[in-house]
């Protein structure tokens, strides 16, 4: 199901359109990538989320791109959350003049799944977000920009405002958060009707220690209680959830006693998830953090200082998990098609491709793709060889036909299909189908020798 948007219709889809694992987690670096795996999609799950910080200093694509195709293949959708550069104690207030710098970085990276999820910035109702200030204004505009800039782009991004932090209050350093949507709101009305989700830092306050229970603005269902606020406010698109952030902070077993035990925690993640993030508009939850072991993150951190984990980790694993699917791109181009120049008349023979993978998805991963000829001059009997292949990767497909048990000039056209779904151009070859007894055929059977040794030195040494 695609969303509308005025004017233009979104290539993004639903993301709870189709079977969906939420539980993830975030993650400050791509070191942590494959133990993250190991927990999101654990106990059944599959494709879980992870939300990862990307600053402008860090818009490096080689370095990226190995991360999303890591990510690709430890099946993790990520969420990136873009960021400026941390400047006296805070961070430095973005510019509308780097926008461009940031969709064509995000657009030049091939990302694991159709939907490309951004966040936009962090809590800007604190001044130490935005370069010392606070101002709803500037930031609905940046946001208005950035939505403009992306769209134009690529139709795939799905992107996230800026979680806001409605447990602060306004004083000097901080604005409540509803203030900061309803000036945001008169600066430009459909700014909110503008993104594609929420995005919610469901924290269990006061003190990150609150109930599990708990309901409201400022705990861990506070997501609902945005909702409900943004609808009082004229907000009429419904906005599929996104908790980026959300968690307890622990005394990290007796280090730091104004918190709470770790080994009460298992349990509170365990109803949060159950009984409070299970609602179906909640789309991903990625508590924070994976591991962080300097003040002020470490009391989050669920790693430990020696490396091993607090034991609530384990109750996160043992929690049953939705085996997700989220669309991906699949596409690809036969380069070369091989098939002998003659055959016998209803006879078989062996005939090649080379391929290319153009897509998001890791070919015969899972499901294995089918040749097919749309002319059916011949029958494809059997699919000899067809290795995993990585999006970019070239390689060979050896396969089985049969041709027509008549003499004559045999025509067509071979191309892939993912299901029912041709995800290749079409690519033509030439055969003549010859009878038994022909006073050439020994010739024939020459010639097809050395066409087949032709060609695999052409694949092999000349790479086409």
């Amino acid at each position: 199901m695609a969303f509308l948007f005025p004017k233009s219709v979104i290539a993004i889809y639903d993301p709870t359109s189709v079977p969906n694992n939420k539980f993830g987690i975030h993650i400050t670096q791509e070191a942590d990538l494959e133990e993250a795996a190991k927990l999101v999609n654990s106990s059944g799950g599959d494709w879980g989320y992870a939300t990862i910080v990307i600053r402008k200093d860090q818009r490096d694509t080689l370095r990226w791109q190995n991360v999303f195709n890591q990510m690709r293949r430890l099946h993790l959708i990520p969420i990136v959350r873009i960021a400026t550069q941390q400047q006296n104690g805070g961070w430095e207030k973005p510019s509308v003049d780097e926008i461009d710098g940031w969709v064509s970085f995000l657009s030049s990276l091939n990302w694991p799944t159709q939907n490309m999820y951004v966040a936009i910035g962090n809590e800007p109702n604190h001044a130490k977000e935005w370069g010392g200030e606070i101002s709803p204004e500037d930031y609905a505009l940046y946001l208005n920009a950035f939505v403009d800039k992306a769209r134009a782009k690529s139709s795939d991004f799905f992107l996230l405002a800026a979680a806001l932090d409605f447990s602060a209050r306004s004083d000097v350093q901080s604005l409540d958060a509803t203030q900061f949507i309803k000036r945001m709101l008169k600066s430009k009305a459909d700014i909110i009707d503008r993104v594609d989700g929420w995005n919610s830092h469901s924290y269990p306050n006061p003190a990150f220690s609150g109930s599990e229970k708990a309901s409201g603005r400022g705990t861990v269902a506070s997501f609902a209680w945005e909702l409900s606020y943004l609808k009082n406010m004229g907000v009429v698109k419904k906005l599929p959830v996104f908790i980026t952030e959300t968690g307890w902070a622990h005394n990290m077993g007796g280090l730091e006693s104004n918190n709470l035990d770790p080994d009460v925690l298992g349990e509170k993640y365990k109803y949060a998830f159950k009984s409070v993030w299970n609602d179906p508009r909640v789309v991903a939850v990625t508590p924070f953090i994976y591991t962080y072991q300097d003040a002020p993150f470490d009391v989050f951190s669920w790693q430990k200082k020696d490396g091993s984990f607090y034991s609530f980790v384990d109750t996160f694993k043992s929690l049953e998990k939705p085996n997700g699917d989220p669309i991906q791109k699949s596409s690809g181009e036969i380069l070369t098609v091989f098939v002998p120049p003659f055959v016998q008349s209803g006879g078989s023979f062996t005939g090649a491709l080379f391929v290319k993978n153009t897509g998001q998805s890791i070919w015969n991963e899972e499901d294995f793709l089918l040749l097919r000829d749309i002319d059916n001059a011949i029958e494809i009997t059997k699919i000899i060889s067809f290795p995993k292949m990585e999006p970019s990767e070239r390689n060979i497909v050896l396969f089985e036909a049969r041709v027509p048990n008549e003499k004559k000039q045999i025509s067509g056209n071979l191309t892939l299909y993912e299901k029912e779904k041709m995800i290749t151009n079409s690519k033509s070859y030439n055969t003549t189908s010859y009878l038994a007894g022909d006073v050439i055929e020994q010739f024939l059977r020459l010639r097809n020798g050395i066409a087949s040794a032709l060609w695999m030195f052409r694949i092999n040494i000349l790479g086409y």
